[in-house]
């Protein structure tokens, strides 16, 4: 059998990203990712996840403070 390159989709790449984001990324999940994935996909993704995560953490400190009277 002749298996064909597909490309990785953007929901699959943003599943990839944050699956392993909390360390719970498949090893078959993974094999895809680095045979048929793009590096630059994940890179992206990857950068837009963690700054909305800062930016989360961020509005939740803020939102802690001022609950607090601080």
């Amino acid at each position: 059998m002749s298996e064909e390159k597909e490309n990785v989709g953007l929901i699959q790449v943003i599943k990839s990203v944050s699956a392993s984001m909390f360390g719970v990324q498949s090893s078959k999940n993974r094999e895809r990712d680095f045979t048929k994935g793009k590096a630059s996909h994940y890179i992206i993704v990857g950068l837009i996840f963690t700054v909305l995560f800062i930016l989360v953490l961020v509005g939740v400190v803020k939102l802690v403070l001022n609950l607090a009277g601080v």
